[in-house]
């Protein structure tokens, strides 16, 4: 299983983050929620973007480019195997630093991934 820290995560029901959230614990991939928002998702706290986790396989991204600066430390310092940019989060310069850094980078939806068992 691949633990995956959710960036952009958010208690919105109708959002991608939220049902990526869902999907993945069905799947039984271990989850930290990690966005701006207060509350809970797939029975895991959403908690600020500040505690680097060691033991994250993936990052996705649900979080468009122009928000993402502020979290390129974040995201590189956790220091995960990859990183999938969903749509709309497609980000060329962070694709770089993380290549940079070792990480594979996927433009790809990871609800998609799930479902045709590709995660």
């Amino acid at each position: 299983m691949k633990k995956t820290l959710i960036l952009g995560a958010t208690t919105n029901t109708s959002r991608y983050a939220y049902l990526a959230a869902q999907r993945l614990t069905a799947h039984g991939h271990p989850i930290i929620n990690a966005g701006i928002k207060v509350g809970e998702v797939a029975g895991q706290p959403i908690e600020k973007p500040e505690i680097i986790h060691s033991d994250i396989d993936t990052v996705t991204l649900y979080l468009g480019a122009n928000h993402q600066k502020d979290y390129y430390d974040y995201v590189l310092n956790t220091k995960p195997k990859r990183i999938i940019f969903n749509p709309g989060a497609e980000n060329p310069e962070l694709e770089e630093l993380a290549k940079e850094q070792g990480i594979e980078t996927m433009e790809a939806c990871t609800l998609v991934l799930l479902s045709t068992n590709q995660y």
